[in-house]
This record gives C-alpha cells, structure tokens and sequence, in this order.
C-alpha cells in the first residue's frame, strides 16, 4: 500500500506550505489524481483521515478529483480524452499517440487559516 508514503509526503508538502505562509491549520487539500498513476483514490482516502491528526491538516476537508487520460494524436495533432485505455485517437484511429494528462498526482489547492 504505498497510498501511506504518499500520504505521508503530502501531508508534509502542506504543512511547508502553511508554515512558509504563516498559516496556523489547513483547511482544504485538493488532489488531482490521473486514472494510470496507480493510486488507489479510496485508500489515499483513507489513509489521509489515518495520518492526519496531529498534523496542521487535522481539520482539513480532503477533495480528490480523478484526471482521465488525456492524449494527443502524433499524426492528426487532436487532443481527446479516453473513456477507456483504448490508445487510439478517436479523430482518425491513429495509434501513434502521446499520454498528455492521466497519469500523474498533483497538488492542486490548499486553503490555508
């Protein structure tokens, strides 16, 4: 479950940023978390109510938004998102495509007090 260390170094990130901007809790953690990075939302879930107390994050309401995959056609240059890992450009069925978006976590909001 490596949900845990993410956790772990998430909740560090935000309390280096609420110290670094005198902050005294967190009030809001926003996470973007695309469908092929192999974290599992729910345990991610659960895993930050698990570790948060005791941190400057124990109130904080924790908001995840799942990223699809997003791509972009090597031949036809359109961007689409994927409804299923179907890597084919949806314009003109091109197989040459580069994942632009979807895989990946981000931090994407913090609400400070």
């Amino acid at each position: 479950m490596h949900e845990y260390s993410i956790v772990q170094n998430l909740l560090d990130q935000c309390e280096e940023n609420a110290v670094a901007n005198n902050a005294k809790k967190v009030t809001k953690v926003v996470v973007k978390i695309g469908v092929m990075s192999g974290v599992e939302s729910q345990l991610l879930c659960t895993a930050f109510d698990t570790f948060k107390e005791e941190t400057m994050c124990a109130e904080a309401e924790f908001i995840v938004n799942m990223q699809p995959i997003v791509i972009r056609c090597n031949a036809c240059d359109k961007e689409s998102v994927l409804d299923k890992n179907e890597f084919c450009c949806p314009h003109c069925s091109n197989i040459s495509v580069t994942v632009i978006d979807g895989e990946d976590m981000y931090l994407m909001q913090l609400e400070l007090e």
